[in-house]
């Protein structure tokens, strides 16, 4: 396409990235991305392979001004230097690389987001660690492929999926702000179909579950028992601080829940009594379940790894021979807890408070009991039913 000042301007973007070639510069594009925003781009080959400069945005550069400087750039290509090699090494300082990028990111993105803790440790984990000293501009649509092709052999799909649709964040970001020409992400596709879940652990795990727990102890072990005691998700008792603790509830604000509801969790005598085992670990604010005082537990993967490990030598001893256990994740407990109020007779809407489910909207106008009682029932016949299940007193 023959580009002209006024079919630049007049161009729209689309559902997709479109990139126009200008037929008077040969190796110059235009790049529009669905968002609106243009940008220029040289391509040209080098030794056998397709490399690539980012000029700069339009309208801040010009027609102009991008076919003068992608007609230097390919001279020098065609005289056997190596433009983007060149450009690369004039930019290489410790700001263009993927951990410095990060850390921005997370200053000025994540800290506008609800779930901004979350995702930044899920790029820390993963793309800090697998690119931390590489300049953002080098990492690939092969990289990232192979990151998450990495993390769904390991059999965790749904972490797959969710790294992938955090790091398509992360370099459209980068991509917006000019750091990068092209978001190496965008193209690679999800590991696979998630599977809906429906695990529940049977009495037999639980018991095992519970011993693995004793055995494992502080953290993980009180972690677990506390997440099978309460039907809590992960992430709201991984990260509860003593300032989240009043009296015998747990007090969740809604910046701090998955939903955005705030949670008052009035415990069981079982629950409090787990509470009052923890060690007190200094720190500020306190974390209830950390190792150094200075954030929360982290490693999920590795912990129920250790704690399924340490169920199968328990089974295995119990009943004499190798005993192969279904995975499970610790989201099940969650589901274990609900199946087991619902099999012994409690009531779904006391159930849906335990988990913090938002209520029917007829229920919500209709019926504004405070569920406080009705919650510390529930999980006090929760923790009776889990006695009869391990066959001991909790407390």
């Amino acid at each position: 396409m023959r580009l002209t000042d006024k079919s630049v301007r007049a161009l729209r973007a689309t559902e997709v990235r479109q990139q126009i070639a200008d037929d008077l510069i040969k190796g110059l594009y235009l790049i529009v991305q669905p968002t609106e925003k243009k940008s220029w781009t040289v391509r040209y080959r080098h030794g056998g392979v397709q490399r690539r400069v980012a000029l700069g945005y339009y309208p801040v550069l010009s027609l102009a001004d991008a076919r003068k400087q992608a007609g230097e750039l390919l001279a020098l290509a065609r005289a056997g230097a190596d433009p983007a090699a060149d450009t690369k090494a004039k930019a290489a300082t410790p700001d263009r690389t993927v951990a410095a990028v990060l850390d921005d990111y997370g200053n000025r993105k994540l800290t506008q987001l609800k779930a901004g803790d979350l995702v930044k440790r899920e790029l820390d984990r993963f793309v800090r660690v697998a690119w931390s000293t590489r300049e953002i501009d080098t990492v690939s649509r092969a990289d990232v492929q192979a990151m998450i092709d990495g993390i769904e052999k390991s059999g965790r799909i749904p972490t797959a999926n969710r790294v992938l649709a955090y790091t398509k964040a992360f370099f459209s970001w980068c991509e917006d702000k000019g750091i990068i020409p092209d978001n190496p992400a965008q193209k690679v596709k999800k590991a696979g179909k998630e599977q809906s879940r429906d695990r529940v652990l049977s009495d037999a795990e639980i018991r095992w579950f519970w011993q693995a727990c004793l055995k494992l102890g502080y953290p993980w072990g009180h972690l677990g028992r506390m997440l099978l005691l309460t039907g809590q998700r992960l992430n709201e008792i991984a990260r509860l601080t003593e300032d989240e603790v009043d009296g015998e509830c747990i007090v969740l604000s809604r910046e701090r829940t998955k939903n955005g509801r705030s949670h008052r969790l009035p415990l069981s005598i079982a629950g409090t009594d787990l509470l009052d085992e923890l060690p007190i670990i200094a720190g500020r604010p306190r974390y209830l379940f950390t190792t150094t005082g200075r954030g929360p537990v982290q490693g999920f993967h590795k912990a129920r790894e250790h704690l399924a490990n340490e169920m199968e030598k328990i089974a295995a001893e119990e009943r004499g021979e190798p005993v192969e256990i279904t995975h499970w994740t610790f989201h099940d407990l969650r589901r274990t807890c609900a199946t087991g109020m619902a099999n012994n007779g409690m009531w779904r809407q006391d159930i849906e408070a335990v988990l913090n489910h938002a209520p029917p909207k007829l229920e919500e106008t209709y019926q504004r009991v405070n569920p406080t009682i009705r919650i510390r029932e529930a999980l006090e016949r929760w923790a009776y039913v889990m006695e009869q299940k391990l066959g001991h007193k909790l407390s």
